[in-house]
């Protein structure tokens, strides 16, 4: 338990850190790349519409955050963003669909950790996640959010931890599919709370909050956005967020930290990728007006309002956080024992 605690309080800490200095970096470099744009074709781009391939079905985080930023992007540039959810795999297929499209620009995605976890569970993985790919900005960064369904009289982390621990093995924690973030969340906050409970996977985010209400899935880990509106509604009751502060999302609902956890952090994060090879002036177009348009009011307050904070960076900084990642996701899967899934 000991080992697994340390080992998300760390990716946690980390993991903000180097969002933190992407964001930074961001604001230093957007700028340097403007003059190659005015000498290149890039400042061309886009000419049609573009792709923005999902990993992950209608109505999941980076679904929300694809269609946020991808209409922003299409009045900006006069172009349809058409935003193409392809779940499956763990990510593996949406992930397939860029790695093998032409290295146009036409074809991006908007990943989150999935995107690295696939590989790990994968016997043969298609592709690598960080050489097959072109990094193009990181995009927002989100805390998890404890919730409690029907099935679960509990108001706090606290009670939550205590009734399972009453019950070991009679509890139902929910995720979306072996090796998703939520489900990395879930067993890193069991380890650390001293918890077993029965993991639960499922493909569509319906069937999860469907199990939810009927008390058949008693908790789960959500990336804030995707469970906001079953929290409006007061269908599901949030109970922590993972992040290292309140989010002005639900600034009532206290964190995991101060919760009974010191110093525990759950938290994922999103960015734009495509195939390896898109001519480097199209990445920095695409990197400078996401970087842009993530700065405005109305992009940030949307994203915070849902539980996501906008985190831009260079392409350099993404690739950095994904390399970092990387390897902190790979002692995760192994320490959990999680083995080839596809």
């Amino acid at each position: 338990m000991t080992l697994m605690r340390t080992v998300m309080i760390g990716v946690g800490i980390a993991l903000t850190g180097t969002l933190l200095a992407g964001a930074a970096a961001a604001q230093t470099r957007s700028t340097s790349s403007e003059p190659a744009l005015s000498r290149s074709k890039g400042q061309d781009y886009p000419t049609r519409p573009i792709r923005m391939v999902v990993p992950f079905p209608p109505g999941a985080a980076s679904d929300f955050l694809a269609r946020v930023l991808g209409q922003k992007l299409s009045d900006a540039w006069g172009q349809q963003i058409v935003v193409d959810n392809r779940p499956g795999a763990g990510g593996l297929i949406g992930g397939t669909v860029v790695a093998r499209a032409n290295p146009d620009g036409y074809t991006i995605a908007l990943i989150g950790q999935p995107h690295l976890t696939a590989t790990l569970l994968s016997k043969n993985p298609p592709w690598d996640p960080l050489k097959d790919f072109a990094h193009i900005a990181l995009i927002a960064s989100m805390p998890n959010v404890a919730v409690v369904g029907p099935g679960l009289q509990v108001n706090s982390l606290s009670e939550l931890i205590a009734q399972v621990k009453a019950k070991p093995g009679y509890y139902n924690v929910g995720s979306a599919g072996v090796g998703s973030s939520s489900h990395l969340a879930a067993e890193m906050f069991n380890a650390a709370a001293g918890l077993k409970a029965v993991h639960v996977p499922f493909k569509l985010l319906g069937d999860i909050l469907a199990e939810m209400y009927g008390g058949r899935v008693h908790y789960y880990l959500f990336p804030l956005p995707a469970v906001m509106p079953a929290l409006r509604d007061g269908k599901l009751k949030p109970i922590a967020t993972g992040g290292r502060v309140r989010t002005i999302a639900l600034p009532e609902v206290p964190t995991m930290s101060e919760s009974g956890i010191p110093g525990f952090v759950s938290e994922t994060y999103f960015g734009l990728l495509g195939p390896a090879d898109i001519p480097k002036p199209i990445v920095a177009r695409i990197n400078a007006e996401s970087v842009r348009l993530l700065k405005t009011d109305e992009i940030r307050n949307r994203y915070q309002q849902n539980g996501a904070e906008p985190a831009p960076s260079t392409p350099e900084g993404f690739y950095k956080v994904q390399e970092a990642e990387y390897s902190r996701v790979k002692k995760i899967v192994q320490d959990i024992g999680l083995k080839p899934q596809f």
